[in-house]
Protein backbone atom coordinates (compact mmCIF):
# COMPACT_ATOMS: atom_id res chain seq x y z
CA UNK A 1 0.00 0.00 0.00
CA UNK A 2 1.23 3.50 -0.94
CA UNK A 3 -1.13 5.88 0.42
CA UNK A 4 -1.53 9.39 1.94
CA UNK A 5 -1.03 9.58 5.80
CA UNK A 6 -1.03 12.33 8.14
CA UNK A 7 2.07 11.76 11.28
CA UNK A 8 0.68 13.27 14.57
CA UNK A 9 3.44 14.33 16.98
CA UNK A 10 3.21 15.50 20.33
CA UNK A 11 6.11 17.41 22.53
CA UNK A 12 5.82 17.41 26.35
CA UNK A 13 7.27 16.62 29.97
CA UNK A 14 7.98 13.27 30.69
CA UNK A 15 6.37 14.01 34.33
CA UNK A 16 3.33 15.72 33.01
CA UNK A 17 -0.08 14.73 34.89
CA UNK A 18 -3.23 15.44 33.79
CA UNK A 19 -6.13 14.30 36.77
CA UNK A 20 -6.38 11.26 34.98
CA UNK A 21 -2.45 10.55 35.37
CA UNK A 22 0.55 10.76 33.30
CA UNK A 23 0.38 12.93 29.59
CA UNK A 24 2.43 9.86 28.00
CA UNK A 25 -0.31 7.40 29.34
CA UNK A 26 -2.80 9.62 28.14
CA UNK A 27 -1.72 10.12 24.82
CA UNK A 28 -0.82 6.35 24.21
CA UNK A 29 -3.93 5.15 25.62
CA UNK A 30 -6.04 7.50 22.48
CA UNK A 31 -3.45 5.87 20.31
CA UNK A 32 -4.43 2.59 21.21
CA UNK A 33 -8.20 2.70 21.38
CA UNK A 34 -8.01 4.37 17.79
CA UNK A 35 -6.20 1.33 16.86
CA UNK A 36 -3.82 3.51 14.94
CA UNK A 37 -0.80 1.61 12.60
CA UNK A 38 2.17 2.76 14.71
CA UNK A 39 3.33 4.72 17.19
CA UNK A 40 5.87 4.96 19.65
CA UNK A 41 6.78 7.27 22.60
CA UNK A 42 10.37 8.31 22.91
CA UNK A 43 12.43 9.91 26.20
CA UNK A 44 14.51 12.69 25.36
CA UNK A 45 17.45 14.07 26.77
CA UNK A 46 17.66 17.59 26.67
CA UNK A 47 15.30 20.55 25.49
CA UNK A 48 12.69 23.11 26.58
CA UNK A 49 9.77 25.23 24.97
CA UNK A 50 8.24 28.43 25.02
CA UNK A 51 8.33 28.79 28.84
CA UNK A 52 12.14 28.45 28.03
CA UNK A 53 12.72 26.20 31.05
CA UNK A 54 15.44 23.65 30.03
CA UNK A 55 15.17 19.83 30.74
CA UNK A 56 18.70 17.83 30.88
CA UNK A 57 19.95 14.81 31.69
CA UNK A 58 22.96 16.98 32.90
CA UNK A 59 21.37 17.60 35.96
CA UNK A 60 19.63 15.33 38.61
CA UNK A 61 17.00 17.80 39.71
CA UNK A 62 16.22 18.87 36.04
CA UNK A 63 16.94 15.09 34.59
CA UNK A 64 13.07 14.17 36.93
CA UNK A 65 11.21 15.95 33.91
CA UNK A 66 13.02 15.16 30.89
CA UNK A 67 11.40 16.14 27.35
CA UNK A 68 9.02 13.47 25.49
CA UNK A 69 7.68 12.47 22.26
CA UNK A 70 5.00 10.35 20.66
CA UNK A 71 4.49 10.02 17.40
CA UNK A 72 1.45 8.31 15.79
CA UNK A 73 1.13 7.55 12.28
CA UNK A 74 -2.10 5.98 10.08
CA UNK A 75 -4.00 7.01 6.98
CA UNK A 76 -5.58 10.70 7.36
CA UNK A 77 -9.05 10.00 8.48
CA UNK A 78 -7.86 7.78 10.99
CA UNK A 79 -5.39 10.31 12.36
CA UNK A 80 -8.19 13.27 12.15
CA UNK A 81 -10.59 10.75 14.01
CA UNK A 82 -8.17 11.16 17.28
CA UNK A 83 -7.42 14.29 16.92
CA UNK A 84 -9.71 16.33 19.00
CA UNK A 85 -9.05 13.90 21.64
CA UNK A 86 -5.58 14.86 21.56
CA UNK A 87 -5.68 18.36 21.41
CA UNK A 88 -7.72 18.37 24.41
CA UNK A 89 -4.78 16.85 27.09
CA UNK A 90 -3.62 19.24 29.02
CA UNK A 91 0.25 19.95 29.04
CA UNK A 92 1.26 19.01 25.95
CA UNK A 93 3.87 22.08 25.01
CA UNK A 94 3.49 21.34 21.27
CA UNK A 95 1.29 19.39 18.55
CA UNK A 96 2.37 18.89 14.98
CA UNK A 97 0.98 17.29 12.12
CA UNK A 98 2.56 16.40 8.79
CA UNK A 99 1.99 15.21 5.17
CA UNK A 100 3.45 11.80 4.29
CA UNK A 101 3.67 8.32 2.02
CA UNK A 102 3.20 5.48 4.13
CA UNK A 103 4.14 2.17 2.66
CA UNK A 104 2.92 -1.27 4.25
CA UNK A 105 2.43 -4.96 2.95
CA UNK A 106 4.83 -4.13 0.63
CA UNK A 107 7.09 -1.75 -0.82
CA UNK A 108 9.32 -3.43 -3.60
CA UNK A 109 7.27 -1.90 -6.99
CA UNK A 110 6.99 1.85 -5.17
CA UNK A 111 6.57 4.83 -7.56
CA UNK A 112 7.96 8.05 -5.56
CA UNK A 113 5.80 10.72 -5.48
CA UNK A 114 6.69 14.44 -6.78
CA UNK A 115 7.08 15.53 -4.05
CA UNK A 116 9.94 13.50 -2.40
CA UNK A 117 11.44 12.75 -5.40
CA UNK A 118 14.77 15.06 -4.20
CA UNK A 119 15.89 15.01 -0.70
CA UNK A 120 13.71 12.37 1.09
CA UNK A 121 13.45 10.93 4.99
CA UNK A 122 12.33 7.62 5.01
CA UNK A 123 10.91 6.36 8.57
CA UNK A 124 11.11 2.49 9.57
CA UNK A 125 8.68 1.55 11.81
CA UNK A 126 9.90 -2.13 14.10
CA UNK A 127 9.97 -3.91 16.94
CA UNK A 128 13.03 -3.64 19.37
CA UNK A 129 13.63 -7.39 19.12
CA UNK A 130 13.03 -7.96 15.74
CA UNK A 131 15.86 -9.91 14.26
CA UNK A 132 17.00 -9.92 10.24
CA UNK A 133 19.16 -13.35 10.48
CA UNK A 134 21.51 -13.09 13.11
CA UNK A 135 21.34 -9.53 13.96
CA UNK A 136 18.52 -6.96 15.01
CA UNK A 137 16.25 -5.61 11.98
CA UNK A 138 17.67 -2.06 12.90
CA UNK A 139 21.35 -3.35 12.48
CA UNK A 140 20.48 -4.80 8.63
CA UNK A 141 18.47 -2.08 8.09
CA UNK A 142 21.09 0.30 8.70
CA UNK A 143 24.30 -1.39 7.19
CA UNK A 144 22.38 -2.05 3.89
CA UNK A 145 20.99 1.94 4.01
CA UNK A 146 25.18 2.99 4.74
CA UNK A 147 26.31 0.74 1.57
CA UNK A 148 23.47 2.04 -0.32
CA UNK A 149 24.87 5.38 -0.39
CA UNK A 150 22.08 7.04 2.18
CA UNK A 151 22.83 9.84 3.90
CA UNK A 152 22.38 9.21 7.31
CA UNK A 153 20.23 7.36 9.13
CA UNK A 154 19.29 7.24 13.26
CA UNK A 155 17.58 4.59 15.32
CA UNK A 156 15.76 5.84 18.45
CA UNK A 157 14.69 3.80 20.82
CA UNK A 158 10.77 3.74 22.38
CA UNK A 159 9.20 3.21 25.61
CA UNK A 160 6.11 2.40 24.74
CA UNK A 161 4.11 2.71 21.73
CA UNK A 162 1.42 0.85 19.57
CA UNK A 163 2.12 -1.96 16.68
CA UNK A 164 -0.61 -2.29 14.02
CA UNK A 165 -2.99 -1.06 16.77
CA UNK A 166 -1.94 -2.67 19.75
CA UNK A 167 -0.13 -1.12 22.78
CA UNK A 168 3.40 -2.18 23.41
CA UNK A 169 4.62 -0.61 26.76
CA UNK A 170 8.03 -1.47 27.18
CA UNK A 171 8.83 -3.75 31.29
CA UNK A 172 11.52 -3.48 33.10
CA UNK A 173 11.29 -7.55 33.24
CA UNK A 174 10.51 -9.15 29.93
CA UNK A 175 12.11 -8.88 25.88
CA UNK A 176 10.29 -6.39 24.83
CA UNK A 177 10.09 -7.78 21.25
CA UNK A 178 7.35 -5.36 20.22
CA UNK A 179 8.30 -2.08 22.23
CA UNK A 180 8.81 0.44 18.59
CA UNK A 181 11.98 1.45 17.00
CA UNK A 182 12.24 4.06 14.56
CA UNK A 183 14.82 4.08 11.94
CA UNK A 184 15.35 7.83 10.21
CA UNK A 185 17.16 8.10 7.37
CA UNK A 186 18.12 11.16 5.06
CA UNK A 187 19.09 10.62 1.42
CA UNK A 188 18.04 11.31 -2.63
CA UNK A 189 15.03 10.36 -3.32
CA UNK A 190 16.19 7.52 -6.27
CA UNK A 191 18.65 6.00 -3.67
CA UNK A 192 15.59 5.92 -1.26
CA UNK A 193 13.34 4.28 -4.12
CA UNK A 194 16.24 1.65 -4.84
CA UNK A 195 17.00 0.66 -1.39
CA UNK A 196 12.95 0.19 -0.92
CA UNK A 197 12.82 -3.60 -2.46
CA UNK A 198 16.12 -4.92 -0.43
CA UNK A 199 14.37 -3.22 3.15
CA UNK A 200 11.13 -5.07 2.07
CA UNK A 201 13.20 -8.38 1.81
CA UNK A 202 14.84 -7.93 4.72
CA UNK A 203 12.45 -6.95 7.07
CA UNK A 204 9.21 -8.72 8.70
CA UNK A 205 6.13 -6.56 7.46
CA UNK A 206 7.84 -3.67 7.92
CA UNK A 207 5.75 -0.13 8.00
CA UNK A 208 7.71 2.59 6.39
CA UNK A 209 6.74 6.82 5.52
CA UNK A 210 8.50 9.14 3.11
CA UNK A 211 8.74 13.00 3.30
CA UNK A 212 10.05 15.59 1.78
CA UNK A 213 12.84 17.01 3.23
CA UNK A 214 15.71 19.40 2.40
CA UNK A 215 19.56 18.87 3.21
CA UNK A 216 21.30 22.05 3.99
CA UNK A 217 24.42 20.71 5.82
CA UNK A 218 26.37 17.71 5.02
CA UNK A 219 29.65 16.36 6.46
CA UNK A 220 30.46 19.98 7.45
CA UNK A 221 29.32 21.23 3.86
CA UNK A 222 26.52 23.61 3.16
CA UNK A 223 24.79 22.14 0.95
CA UNK A 224 21.08 24.72 0.99
CA UNK A 225 19.59 26.94 2.99
CA UNK A 226 16.17 26.36 4.57
CA UNK A 227 13.06 27.37 2.40
CA UNK A 228 12.08 30.57 2.67
CA UNK A 229 8.14 30.11 3.52
CA UNK A 230 5.87 32.92 4.37
CA UNK A 231 3.93 32.80 7.17
CA UNK A 232 0.53 31.51 6.48
CA UNK A 233 -0.70 29.89 3.48
CA UNK A 234 -3.29 31.40 0.94
CA UNK A 235 -5.79 30.89 3.18
CA UNK A 236 -4.03 32.58 6.02
CA UNK A 237 -3.30 28.92 8.36
CA UNK A 238 -0.18 29.32 9.97
CA UNK A 239 2.95 27.70 8.51
CA UNK A 240 5.34 26.46 11.00
CA UNK A 241 9.33 24.60 9.59
CA UNK A 242 11.35 21.99 11.46
CA UNK A 243 15.15 21.98 11.41
CA UNK A 244 16.38 18.67 12.64
CA UNK A 245 20.09 18.03 12.99
CA UNK A 246 21.77 14.60 13.03
CA UNK A 247 24.99 14.46 15.03
CA UNK A 248 26.56 12.43 17.77
CA UNK A 249 27.04 12.27 21.27
CA UNK A 250 30.99 12.43 21.21
CA UNK A 251 31.20 15.25 18.47
CA UNK A 252 32.11 18.24 20.24
CA UNK A 253 32.20 22.29 19.84
CA UNK A 254 34.69 24.12 22.71
CA UNK A 255 34.79 20.46 24.74
CA UNK A 256 30.80 20.32 24.48
CA UNK A 257 28.78 18.37 23.02
CA UNK A 258 27.06 19.93 20.05
CA UNK A 259 23.45 19.45 20.84
CA UNK A 260 23.96 20.97 23.94
CA UNK A 261 25.59 23.68 22.90
CA UNK A 262 23.19 24.35 20.35
CA UNK A 263 20.10 23.90 22.43
CA UNK A 264 21.61 26.06 25.13
CA UNK A 265 22.92 28.54 22.39
CA UNK A 266 18.94 28.46 21.25
CA UNK A 267 17.33 29.31 24.39
CA UNK A 268 19.47 32.21 24.78
CA UNK A 269 18.42 33.46 21.74
CA UNK A 270 14.98 32.95 22.25
CA UNK A 271 14.06 30.24 19.58
CA UNK A 272 10.63 28.48 20.84
CA UNK A 273 11.85 25.21 21.55
CA UNK A 274 14.32 22.26 21.00
CA UNK A 275 14.33 19.05 22.16
CA UNK A 276 16.96 16.34 21.79
CA UNK A 277 16.91 12.69 21.46
CA UNK A 278 19.49 10.28 21.68
CA UNK A 279 19.82 7.17 19.07
CA UNK A 280 21.22 3.76 19.42
CA UNK A 281 22.37 3.27 15.99
CA UNK A 282 23.16 4.82 13.04
CA UNK A 283 25.55 6.51 11.02
CA UNK A 284 26.14 9.89 8.99
CA UNK A 285 29.40 12.35 8.31
CA UNK A 286 30.88 9.30 5.85
CA UNK A 287 31.35 6.79 9.05
CA UNK A 288 30.06 3.26 8.97
CA UNK A 289 27.34 2.42 11.35
CA UNK A 290 28.35 2.50 15.28
CA UNK A 291 26.33 2.66 18.86
CA UNK A 292 27.21 1.49 22.13
CA UNK A 293 29.04 -1.21 22.61
CA UNK A 294 30.19 -3.27 25.64
CA UNK A 295 33.67 -2.16 27.29
CA UNK A 296 33.48 1.33 25.31
CA UNK A 297 35.11 4.63 26.74
CA UNK A 298 33.01 7.11 26.34
CA UNK A 299 29.26 7.64 24.61
CA UNK A 300 29.96 6.86 20.63
CA UNK A 301 26.01 7.20 19.97
CA UNK A 302 23.80 9.13 16.99
CA UNK A 303 22.01 12.65 18.45
CA UNK A 304 18.64 14.06 17.01
CA UNK A 305 17.55 17.93 18.08
CA UNK A 306 14.48 19.07 16.42
CA UNK A 307 13.70 22.66 16.16
CA UNK A 308 10.22 23.83 15.67
CA UNK A 309 9.18 27.25 15.08
CA UNK A 310 7.89 29.86 12.60
CA UNK A 311 9.66 30.85 9.62
CA UNK A 312 11.21 33.97 10.32
CA UNK A 313 12.25 32.71 13.44
CA UNK A 314 13.56 29.44 11.92
CA UNK A 315 15.55 31.95 9.22
CA UNK A 316 16.54 33.63 12.81
CA UNK A 317 17.60 30.38 14.28
CA UNK A 318 19.72 28.87 11.22
CA UNK A 319 23.04 30.81 11.45
CA UNK A 320 23.26 29.25 15.05
CA UNK A 321 22.83 25.92 13.88
CA UNK A 322 25.15 26.48 10.80
CA UNK A 323 27.84 27.90 13.46
CA UNK A 324 27.71 24.88 15.57
CA UNK A 325 27.84 22.39 12.08
CA UNK A 326 30.30 23.71 10.32
CA UNK A 327 32.64 20.53 10.71
CA UNK A 328 30.39 17.59 11.41
CA UNK A 329 26.83 16.94 11.07
CA UNK A 330 23.36 16.39 9.03
CA UNK A 331 21.28 19.46 8.63
CA UNK A 332 17.72 19.34 7.55
CA UNK A 333 14.62 21.61 6.75
CA UNK A 334 10.82 20.76 6.11
CA UNK A 335 7.56 21.96 6.11
CA UNK A 336 5.01 21.78 9.46
CA UNK A 337 1.92 22.16 7.76
CA UNK A 338 -0.19 22.27 11.21
CA UNK A 339 1.19 22.88 14.80
CA UNK A 340 -0.05 24.16 17.78
CA UNK A 341 2.27 25.43 20.45
CA UNK A 342 0.70 26.23 24.38
CA UNK A 343 2.32 29.80 25.30
CA UNK A 344 0.97 31.36 28.60
CA UNK A 345 -1.59 33.17 27.12
CA UNK A 346 -3.22 30.38 25.22
CA UNK A 347 -2.26 29.17 22.13
CA UNK A 348 0.73 29.98 18.80
CA UNK A 349 -1.23 28.54 15.20
CA UNK A 350 -3.60 25.40 15.00
CA UNK A 351 -4.14 21.80 13.59
CA UNK A 352 -5.90 23.01 10.52
CA UNK A 353 -3.70 21.83 7.84
CA UNK A 354 -2.27 24.49 5.71
CA UNK A 355 -1.70 23.86 1.47
CA UNK A 356 1.86 25.62 0.22
CA UNK A 357 3.79 24.07 -2.27
CA UNK A 358 8.07 24.78 -1.95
Amino acid sequence: MNSDCLKLTCYFGERHRTPSGFVADQLLDIFGSGELATSIMMRGVEGFGRGHRLRTDTSLTLSEDLPAVAIAVDLRPRIEAVLDEVAAVPSVGLITLERARMLADGAARVRMPDDVAAATRLTIYLGRQDRAGRVPAFVAACTILQERGITGATVLLGVDGTVRGHRQRARFFGRNADVPVMVLAVGPGDRVAAVLPELDRLLAHPLMTLERVRICRRDGQLIDRPQQLPATDQQGRALFQKLMIFTSEDATHLGQPIHRAITRALRRGGAGGATTLRGIWGFHDGGPPHGDRPLQVGRHVPTLTVVIDTPEWIAATFPIIDGFTAERGLVTSELIPAARARTGHGHLGGLGLADHRW
